[in-house]
């Protein structure tokens, strides 16, 4: 069965989204910006998800994560959630 794992950063707004996609490109740590801005409880662990399946996330989610390369950030990506940052680390 296909899986992935990946991270990501949960915020309000596409222009905040933006904002800390610009800081990542620049050279900020994605941890660093997902334990002080993302939304997400995952902010802890440096907005790791963990492995997951097909379906178990938003279709939004899904559809960047299983057809998107792995090791580049997307986004802004619009959820129900908010915005996110995506980052794919690895898929099987």
């Amino acid at each position: 069965m296909a899986w992935a794992t990946a991270r990501h950063i949960l915020v309000t707004t596409e222009e905040e989204c933006n904002t800390l996609k610009a800081a990542i490109e620049s050279g900020t740590s994605f941890e660093t910006v997902a334990q002080s801005h993302s939304q997400c409880p995952s902010s802890r662990d440096g907005g790791d998800l963990g492995k997951f399946s097909p379906g178990q996330m938003v279709p939004e989610f899904d559809k960047a994560v299983f057809s998107g390369d792995v090791g580049v950030l997307y986004g802004p990506i619009k959820t129900q959630f908010g915005y996110h940052l995506l980052e794919v680390t690895a898929r099987g």
